[in-house]
């Protein structure tokens, strides 16, 4: 498996810590030196390991926060 390159360029923000202190964030990241884009995941502490998330442009994020507006939470 190739090696995951990423440069966290910003952080948004954090929605939420586990007990065993991983955070899930929302972060601007570059992925192998392409277009940072918006990202959200769990992180380690250290920010060295991760677990699953997803991706997101500007156009999908604009598009969320639209839906979000218009949810019942």
């Amino acid at each position: 498996m190739p090696e995951l390159k990423y440069e966290i360029v910003e952080n948004c923000g954090v929605l939420s810590e586990s007990s065993r202190g991983w955070t899930k964030e929302l972060n601007l990241i570059s992925w192998n030196d392409r277009e940072p884009r918006f990202d959200l995941r769990e992180w380690s502490p250290s920010h060295e390991r991760m677990g699953k998330g997803i991706t997101l442009s500007k156009e999908e994020v604009k598009v969320l926060r639209d839906l979000l507006a218009k949810a019942k939470v």
